[in-house]
């Protein structure tokens, strides 16, 4: 089975030298507020930021083309600075990993993660999450080309293919569960007892994935149902030659995680400031950082179907 991060497929020179710098320089940027010479505790630290109108540190996940984040990072710091009257930085971190880590060492005060990701995490909890069509789930599709033949999951059995990452809930652990739930792997959970050895990649995001299909590297992908369905994540010319297989979930919508110790008004002005996307002309940005609205919800009775999948699944 291949390494959890493989290097992205197929990109030119030049993009995956963007790729290297946009990450380097978000790192940079997450050790040197770690570097500050600091020597409160984060929970301190957090309340000293919050009064001195120092920088909020917001993390985004790698899941769109490098050009495509970069323009997203900047007019989200732009729009959160100009709603909380405080320096707005928002860095793009190589995996939610990293995120994890900037919540428990005080680097990073706001991240989007996936269900997965946040049961990962420590020192951060549920702030607001994803409602599409009203709902707080989604569906996980596997996709192929449109002239394969395959018609189910079924048709995927000893064929090459990418999960979108090992910790991505709609791109690995719903798939995975559902290929338990279907009998076609034993409680190992082991995917390539289904799709054979060395058969199974995984990616650094949704699109890292579907670039292994697109390039004949890989039969299917999965990935979350925005990927095919909304125009965000792939061009036109990439969804037009995919299909849908198959879908499997309910998929708890992604969160947006508050680092525990910001607490009382500066957690409400946070959240106020999130919830303002949901207005008028801030809807584009919103959309494209955040695939939908944004609303309150309870943690655990969100991720519940999560907790579901996993219980079925190997520790």
């Amino acid at each position: 089975m291949e390494n959890a991060f493989p290097k992205m497929l197929d990109l030119k020179n030049i993009m995956f030298t963007k790729i290297l710098l946009f990450f380097a320089a978000a790192a940079i940027a997450a050790a040197s507020i770690g570097c500050g010479g600091s020597t409160q505790s984060p929970s301190n630290t957090a309340n000293s930021n919050a009064a001195t109108g120092q920088k909020l540190v917001v993390a985004l996940k790698p899941d769109k083309n490098p050009d495509q984040m970069i323009a997203e990072r900047d007019a989200a710091a732009k729009f959160l600075s100009e709603k909380l009257g405080r320096p707005v930085e928002v860095i793009i971190p190589l995996s939610a990993a990293v995120i994890n880590e900037g919540f428990s060492n005080g680097t990073i005060d706001l991240g989007y993660l996936s269900g997965t990701d946040l049961i990962n995490a420590k020192d951060a909890e549920l702030l607001l999450v994803g409602e599409i069509n009203g709902k707080t789930t989604y569906k996980s599709y596997w996709l192929a080309l449109k002239e394969k033949p395959y018609s189910n999951v079924n048709d995927l059995k000893g064929k090459p293919i990418a999960f979108a990452s090992r910790t991505s809930t709609s791109g690995y652990v719903m798939p995975l569960w559902d290929l338990r739930q279907k009998g076609l792997i034993s409680e190992k959970a082991d995917p390539e007892e289904f799709f054979g050895a060395g058969n199974v990649f995984f990616g650094t995001g949704y699109v890292s994935a579907v670039e292994r299909v697109l390039n004949g590297q890989a039969e299917a992908a999965a990935v979350s149902y925005y990927v095919l369905d909304e125009n965000k994540h792939l061009t036109e010319e990439q969804r037009a030659k995919l299909k849908k297989v198959a879908e499997q979930g309910d998929v708890p919508t992604h969160i947006i995680a508050i680092r525990k110790n910001l607490t009382g008004p500066e957690r409400d002005k946070l959240k106020a400031a999130l919830l303002a996307m949901n207005e008028g002309a801030n809807t584009e940005l919103r959309d494209k950082l955040f695939t939908s609205k944004l609303v309150e919800a309870e943690q655990e009775a969100h991720l519940k179907p999560l907790r579901d999948a996993l219980a079925v699944l190997p520790k």
